[in-house]
């Protein structure tokens, strides 16, 4: 499997950029990989980007529609937040694996 450096640690990746262990994850990890993704994190990021960790956490499956139905953020702010594939990127930022139903 590939290797990154994120915030002057070596982690284990694969092929599309997702980490292989979700607790190697950390605020300047996600910084990282959104800085590579284009993004600038803010404190709403972050808030979604928590709730991602806590429902992996907790074994629950992420949709597009639950994070809109969160009370954190609405679907278009979603979109606003992480452009261009939103559950894809988040999660990838929030240190998890891929989501299932994306491409």
């Amino acid at each position: 499997m590939p290797k990154k450096i994120y915030a002057g640690k070596e982690i284990e990746v694969d092929d599309n950029g997702y980490l292989v262990n979700s607790d190697d994850w950390n605020e300047d990890v996600a910084r990282e990989i959104a800085k590579e993704e284009g993004i600038e994190l803010t404190e709403k990021h972050f808030e979604v980007i928590n709730f991602l960790r806590q429902s992996f956490k907790e074994g629950k499956q992420l949709s597009i529609r639950k994070i809109g139905k969160s009370g954190i953020v609405d679907i278009k702010e979603f979109y606003q937040l992480f452009p261009d594939g939103p559950l894809k990127k988040a999660s990838k930022i929030a240190g998890m694996p891929k989501p299932a139903g994306c491409v």
